[in-house]
């Protein structure tokens, strides 16, 4: 019997297990089933107040609280989101978030991407420990440094200023800490080879790395666009003039004046309107921001 009659009788003679592998085959089904109903139902508790803000937005008054809950309105009331336009002066107010929203997302972009390539790719002396204590800061809450900052802006007269809840906005230990991890995967042949051709480190970050970042790009400018949009606090804080005020502190205030009434209807139709840009955008870059989630968690 030569070698290869001797491997097929080994093989032959080999005992199988059909039984196991269709058992391990429906355990395996049996937990994708349990996974997919659980995420069903997560979606579907995530989906129910979106559904009940928009419902709301479209019903009369008397129907807002009725039980059990109206999920379809009838009558269909379009005109609660016109009167919600005109009475909370919405054009103001979204041109207010949407010039802080985006200044505080372009300046969190260009620093945190310049930090993070800092601390990724530059060797200097104390650079794990800076980096260690910047990214410690995310740990002391934000009521702790609110009065120092408060403290702050009005010795420079920014008080009432939008410039008061931009400029401490413009860098995140959370946005640097994403763009290092995203910059340590990146292969160092690339720095390599622009440094023979003679390029500085400033020339390699802009030519180089920033151009390779949509992915980090994209998830820090919806991150910092949708905190940014959705922040009250500090605008409550810092904006007393109506005309100065974002869409979040409006809403608040257009709430206040009508408390005594509660038509809850036209804010939750100024509640949909508000959330519409973060839709959009989230939208346009969910491909990049899922990639780029991704990407930074593979190295630390």
């Amino acid at each position: 019997m030569d070698a290869a009659d001797r491997v097929e009788s080994l093989a032959a003679s080999r005992p199988r297990y059909p039984s196991a592998t269709r058992a391990r085959g429906r355990r395996g089904a049996i937990w994708l089933a349990v996974l997919q109903v659980a995420l069903t139902a997560g979606a579907i508790a995530m989906v129910i107040p979106f559904a009940w803000m928009v419902s709301t937005s479209l019903k009369q008054y008397q129907d807002v609280f009725a039980y059990p809950p109206i999920w379809i309105p009838n009558p269909v009331l379009w005109s609660n989101y016109t009167y919600a336009i005109t009475e909370i002066s919405f054009g103001s107010l979204y041109l207010n978030s949407l010039k802080i929203s985006i200044l505080v997302t372009l300046g969190q972009l260009f620093t945190c991407s310049l930090a993070g390539y800092t601390f990724a790719r530059l060797r200097f002396p104390g650079r794990n420990a800076i980096f260690l204590a910047y990214i410690g800061t995310m740990m002391i809450p934000g009521q702790v440094t609110m009065i120092p900052v408060f403290l702050v802006m009005r010795t420079l007269g920014l008080l009432n200023t939008h410039a008061s809840v931009i400029i401490p906005a413009l860098a995140s230990p959370f946005g640097t800490c994403l763009f290092r991890q995203f910059y340590l995967t990146m292969p160092a042949e690339l720095e390599d080879a622009a440094k023979i051709d003679g390029s500085s480190y400033f020339g390699i970050y802009r030519r180089i790395f920033l151009p390779l970042s949509k992915p980090a790009l994209a998830t820090v400018g919806v991150f910092t666009f949708l905190g940014s949009w959705n922040d009250f606090l500090w605008p409550l804080i810092m904006l007393q003039d109506k005309g100065q005020m974002t869409i979040p502190v409006g809403l608040a205030e257009f709430r206040n004046e009508m408390y005594n009434t509660a038509q809850w209807q036209y804010i939750m139709a100024g509640s949909v309107i508000s959330i519409l840009p973060i839709l959009v955008i989230f939208f346009f870059a969910q491909r990049l921001f899922v990639r780029g989630i991704a990407l930074s968690g593979i190295k630390g």
